[in-house]
């Protein structure tokens, strides 16, 4: 059996996120649409990627930006109807290709039915289906829990003239978990996706289904250089939100008994999975093994380990190291981009540097790791962050917290697909939703189609190499002694072992392997030109290397 047609093909996978909005628009308005990305599987099969992650299609207000569902069970008209998204699950099917969604179910919209009956009295049959509270005896919130948007997480309801919880926007209600109703309505909308032959689901924010449920105070952070926050953001300079550590607002025991009925429920499908997005700032890695331990719970985690503006051998060796030590069974998804974060090339690239070659590197490193790897839309082009002007934004994040953060709307651009057409092929409306970039339209698909070296070939070459190789896709890794900002490590299974040496300065460096490591041949990774002479392997910078051990 095909690892593509199997139980566990999501085990070493390649996901290509998709942001529907952004990817390819036939209706005219600007914003992209589900035919949009059927015009586009061809591109997209052409990766060599096993599935498709699709951000959310949902009914919504659109507050922001489709993870605020207002109908859990239908499509927002600006990106068409149920039956264009049957038809993209079929012709992606026929295609080998897997479609993963995007479930939003730590909140919804204020908007969503759900919640329009709970806010409107305190003894309706879903009163207890959002997370309720009276003020404190002065009016104040119940407690001190923040949003990541920006404020108190409690908005004030005249009409219950209580508070409601939001983790993000006040128009973004979390739904209380704690009611055995409320999940079940939540698996229920889950169960319709499967019987339309969804493949999957990426669990948005899967650790704050829960909340403490005596809504106790979270204590302040003490501040380290490991703390991020949870979207990937010096929070400390940035957000309040780093302020705390969020101990009772979110990652609550209560959600492994969740995640077991949720699992329970896609084990009567065959070959479906799941990814849950993990932000706990330093508790991410334990958070993630007790997720994806025993095989009763989720399929595979990401974090923000790699989404984050470090670059350094260092950092990479640690983040795989600690999670191969701390999820002992469990599977993870590893990442560079995506719709929350600033784009890789931008990220890491310094002055002097060539984003080029940061593309081409950051992509071989990538397919070089142990898990499932995930892509998102425009990085095999070598996009780097679009710059935006204050009034071209509609991120409330980043209009919340500028200047000092931009948001995400820098990442979230059209896609360019022919340089000389009109929005460089995206849309033939008058406007975008987001302006395009002229520095864009030099990366379109079609400049690089069949351009030798080019960024878009490179991916193809690298993630056809990963898909030939099984110890690629699942073999074991084993880090290997370095000096200055070297990574070096052996990838194996069965009789089959490669050597992967990767230089992240950015001058040049000699490394000698173990001498029980035997170089047998070279393995050619275009874009770079390292050599060997024996076991001494000699690196520029930015380089890679990589050869099949005897």
């Amino acid at each position: 059996m095909s690892k593509t047609t199997s139980q566990n093909w999501w085990r070493g996978c390649v996901i290509y996120q998709v942001y529907p909005r952004s990817y390819q628009d036939t209706s005219g308005d600007g914003v992209g649409d589900l035919r949009g990305i059927i015009r586009r599987l061809d591109h997209i099969a052409s990766l060599g990627v096993d599935a498709i992650w699709l951000s959310p299609f949902f009914k919504s207000p659109m507050a922001d930006f489709g993870y605020d569902v207002s109908d859990y069970c239908d499509i927002d008209p600006m990106f068409g109807m149920l039956s264009d998204f049957d038809e993209l699950i079929e012709k992606a099917h026929a295609k080998g290709l897997k479609i993963i969604i995007d479930q939003v179910i730590s909140h919804s919209s204020d908007q969503h039915a759900w919640f329009k009956e709970s806010r409107s009295s305190r003894d309706n049959a879903k009163a207890d289906w959002y997370i309720w509270a009276d003020p404190k005896p002065d009016g104040t919130a119940p407690n001190n829990w923040l949003s990541i948007f920006g404020g108190p997480a409690w908005e004030w309801d005249s009409t219950r003239r209580q508070y409601y919880m939001h983790n993000f926007l006040a128009s973004q209600p979390d739904i209380n978990f704690h009611n055995e109703d409320a999940q079940n309505a939540i698996l229920d909308t889950v169960r319709f996706w499967l019987d339309r032959g969804v493949d999957g689901f990426r669990l948005d924010t899967v650790n704050f289904y829960f909340h403490d449920a005596e809504l106790r105070d979270n204590p302040p952070l003490a501040l380290s250089a490991e703390d991020g926050n949870f979207m990937g953001v010096d929070a400390p300079d940035t957000n309040p939100y780093g302020f705390q550590d969020h101990l009772y607002d979110k990652s609550q025991p209560e959600n492994i008994v969740f995640l077991q009925r949720l699992r329970a429920l896609l084990d009567e499908y065959e070959g479906r999975t799941t990814v849950g997005e993990v932000g706990d700032g330093r508790r991410s890695l334990k958070t993630a093994a007790a997720y994806t331990n025993g095989g009763d719970k989720l399929h595979m985690c990401y974090t923000f380990d790699m989404l984050g503006a470090e670059f350094s051998a260092e950092h990479f060796r640690r983040s795989i190291a600690n999670f191969q030590s701390v999820v002992q069974d469990g599977w993870v998804c590893w990442s560079f981009s995506n719709h929350d974060v600033e784009r890789h090339v931008s990220r890491w690239t310094q002055a002097g540097d060539d984003p080029r070659q940061m593309a081409r590197f950051a992509i071989t490193l990538l397919t070089s790791f142990r898990g499932s790897i995930c892509l998102y839309q425009g990085e095999e082009l070598g996009l780097e962050e679009a710059e935006l002007a204050f009034e071209d934004l509609t991120d409330p994040y980043g209009i919340r917290f500028w200047p000092a953060y931009k948001g995400r709307d820098g990442c979230r651009t059209p896609m360019v697909w022919d340089r000389n057409a009109p929005n460089a092929g995206f849309s033939d409306a008058p406007r975008t939703w987001l302006p395009i970039p002229d520095s864009h339209r030099q990366h379109a698909v079609e400049q690089q189609e069949h351009l030798s070296g080019s960024i878009l070939g490179h991916y193809r070459h690298m993630l056809e190499f990963r898909r030939s190789h099984q110890s690629l896709i699942d073999g074991e890794m084993v880090f290997l002694e370095t000096n200055g900002d070297l990574l070096a490590f052996t990838r194996g299974a069965g009789n089959e072992r490669f050597l992967f040496v990767f230089n992240l300065a950015r001058t040049g460096v000699e490394w000698t392997a173990p001498s029980d490591l035997e170089i047998a041949e070279m393995v050619r990774l275009p874009g770079f030109a390292p050599g060997h002479d024996g076991r001494t392997v000699h690196l520029a910078g930015l380089d890679a290397f990589c050869a099949r051990l005897a």
